[in-house]
């Protein structure tokens, strides 16, 4: 009997099924010759530290650095504590079964590192010796799957993928577990301040960014425009230079000779210089990118897109989601026309479709050498019926990317007029003559300033034209904009690094924070322990977030490129670097870390050991027994360990509390309006704090509207 693994019962129900095996039994479903069975999620893990004889939070157990790894059950809170899941163990206990009785197994868990893990970890977990073939697939049609099943390869080949995973997993344990650790217990053990490989430099970039943006002085410049016409057409140049200084620009302005002065031509035309540009299409999406697109033009988030396209995958309209690559090979190339064809009903690019279906395709996206385990994301053969707004809008992004990647480039004809009227003025213009791929979306170079965009008149070099009006504008600088899904997707592929050029940005891929497959979960993480949160689109960092970056920010956990580099090194793994090597550098790496937050936990730290009220000593108003303790960064109570967990951050939303301010809270329960707070999007107010539940929160006028401090 053949025993196929699939990663969730779904997937599995759907194999089946291309195989017309469809008697339900209790875990998995058989027919004759095949036993189809599945995992739902990650069954097994790694060993939490007490299997290693490491118990409770303690100094001297850091570092952990277990020698060799165990692996466990997957666990499940409790009231007598944690426990082995029983739906797992039940679960185990049927693959255990038909892998004892299997002829030969097929892994079809997910293509790609994650889906390794899954199984690999389960297969040691029951001790299986028997070996396995692997299905690998980037489409969920009925033919990839037949065709994935004639082309099986020997579990073998995929060793690398497994070590790889592996190490990623055991580094983030090593990484992660002994960081919060150490910081929480320097801290004082009054919650856990969670620390990881790629969440805390993904965190530091935000608080990074935002701290930029929020003490951003911005700084008055001046420039002159003329108003211009040719031909009844109007248009605008700007000064060349621009001044710091008003005066400086009023000279400026003073000398342009406009129709108001009495001169009907005061404007001479320099030079007029005219390049045509050919825009090359995008390349097709990878998972990344998709996030970037539909969080920019619908807002969603980058786990709605992931959960989105997941739900088209397994609905056999898209081909693998999770891929990092957006390129394709010629194999798949040769498939690309039907794809095409099949769109030219689309409501939205039907017209395009057609189009594109008897024309030569572009070939930027074809590159077989950097495919990695999956190509880039496309449609597949099957139309899709009716669909909900949201799935529809996903399907879109990728069929509508599919058709801008393989159309013609986008001609266009840049324009820039230098003119002469007392000092130097620029009119720049764009004019696109043939749309080719743009014509797609309908979409314009939004990242163009509009004058750029501008249609200029034709004029000829020492032309003279009349300045209708001529104004002295007032500018400023701006900061760089704040984090929203999109912007710190981009960013996490290349840790950081501002990079525009789209194959640049492709051959850093191995150097990014996380994977494609990752940064949603993420992102996700930070939120869910209040490090971050959204704020209409934006991604702003809550004061816990900057508390923590505040401690972390010159440490080695916090350096971005770094973790970019452990990234790339986890990607030569699959390519047979040393496993050994990179496990070596990680535990030293982790030795590190943890003696710098140790001893940067302190900061925070309010008292190293409960002791008893002395006489002037403030008591705490939440359990009244122990003693506030006043420190750098916070006030909290010296009883921390009994499990009072108590504390008022100094630093509320972009305000420091002085000490009067707090001992009027904690005496009175409310303090004075304290003016100068400053919300998460930059706008300054006025508020009461309320000491209630053990929680500040603000309290506005005229009524009371409380928020809780985070």
């Amino acid at each position: 009997m053949k025993v196929v693994i699939a990663e969730k019962p779904s997937v599995a129900r759907d194999l089946a099924k291309v195989f017309g095996k469809t008697v339900r039994k209790d875990g998995y479903i058989e027919g004759p010759g095949y036993s189809f069975t599945w995992a739902f999620g990650h069954l097994i893990q790694l060993a939490p530290p007490e299997a290693y004889g490491f118990k409770g939070w303690r100094a001297q157990n850091l570092p952990m650095l277990p020698e060799r790894f165990k692996l466990a059950v997957r666990q499940q809170k409790t009231a007598d504590g944690m426990v082995d899941d029983p739906g797992v163990v039940k679960q185990l206990n049927v693959i255990k079964q038909l892998f004892d009785e299997a002829t030969e197994i097929i892994v079809a868990t997910d293509a790609g590192r994650e889906g390794e893990l899954i199984f690999r970890y389960i297969y040691y977990h029951l001790k299986c010796r028997k070996p396995f073939k692997r299905l690998w697939i980037s489409s969920q049609t009925d033919e990839a799957i037949k065709n994935g099943f004639r082309n099986l390869k020997p579990g073998t080949e995929y060793d690398t993928l497994f070590f790889s995973a592996q190490c990623r997993s055991e580094s983030d344990w090593i990484v992660g577990l002994n960081a919060t650790q150490a910081l929480t217990i320097a801290a004082g053990n009054r919650g856990v301040l969670s620390l990881g490989r790629v969440q805390t430099p993904t965190l530091a970039m935000i608080c990074s960014r935002y701290l930029e943006n929020k003490n951003f002085k911005p700084e008055i410049y001046y420039q002159v425009a003329i108003h211009l016409t040719k031909d009844g057409m109007p248009f605008r140049a700007l000064s060349v230079k621009s001044f710091k200084d008003k005066e400086s620009a009023e000279k400026v302005l003073d000398e342009v000779k406009d129709v108001a002065s009495g001169e009907t031509a005061g404007g001479l035309v320099q030079k007029v210089e005219v390049k045509p540009r050919k825009e090359q299409p995008p390349l097709l999406h990878d998972l990344s990118s998709l996030q970037q697109e539909a969080n920019k033009r619908k807002g969603y988030t980058a786990e709605q897109t992931l959960g989105l396209a997941q739900t088209l995958y397994e609905s056999k309209l898209i081909t693998y989601p999770r891929t990092g690559s957006r390129y394709i090979g010629e194999d798949v190339l040769a498939t690309i026309p039907e794809l095409i064809g099949n769109l030219t009903s689309h409501p939205l690019f039907g017209k395009q479709a057609a189009a594109l279906k008897t024309a030569k395709l572009n070939k930027r996206s074809v590159n077989a050498a950097k495919v990695t385990d999956h190509h880039a994301l496309l449609p597949t053969e099957n139309i899709p019926g009716p669909l909900s707004a949201e799935l529809q809008a996903v399907y879109d992004l990728i069929a509508g990317r599919m058709l801008e990647a393989f159309h013609q480039e986008c001609k266009k004809e840049i324009t820039k007029i230098t003119i002469e009227s007392g000092a130097l003025f620029v009119a720049n213009g764009t004019v696109i003559q043939s749309p080719g791929w743009r014509s797609v979306f309908n979409q314009k170079d939004d990242e163009k300033e509009e004058e750029d965009n501008a249609t200029l008149p034709k004029v000829k070099q020492d032309e003279r034209l009349p300045v209708e009006k001529k104004e002295l504008l007032e500018k400023q600088t701006k900061p760089k904009a704040l984090y929203n899904e999109a912007s710190l997707l981009k960013a996490m592929e290349t840790s950081g690094k501002e990079i525009e050029d789209e194959e640049l940005r492709q051959a850093m891929k191995n150097s990014g924070l996380g994977t494609p497959a990752t940064r949603a979960a993420i992102i996700e993480t930070l939120i869910t322990r209040d490090y971050i949160k959204r704020e209409k689109k934006l991604l702003l960092p809550t004061d816990k977030g900057l508390a923590v970056y505040e401690l972390v920010k010159d440490k080695r956990i916090a350096q971005a490129e770094l973790t970019g580099l452990w990234e790339k090194r986890l990607e030569e793994i699959r390519t047979g670097a040393s496993v050994s090597d990179f496990k070596n550098e990680i535990r030293e790496y982790t030795r590190t870390i943890t003696s710098e937050l140790l001893k940067a936990g302190k900061d925070l730290n309010l008292q190293e050991e409960d002791e008893p009220l002395q006489e002037g000593d403030v008591v705490c108003p939440h359990c009244l027994k122990g003693a506030l303790r006043f420190r750098d960064k916070a006030v909290g109570c010296s009883r921390f360990q009994s499990g009072c967990n108590f504390v008022i951050w100094r630093t509320m939303s972009g305000k420091t509390l002085t000490d009067e301010q707090i001992m009027t809270l904690v005496q009175k329960g409310k303090t004075d309006v304290i003016k100068g707070f400053k919300s998460q999007a930059g706008k300054v107010f006025d508020a009461a704090l309320l000491l209630s539940g053990g929680k500040v929160h603000y309290i506005f006028a005229p009524r009371e509207k409380e928020e809780e401090q985070h």
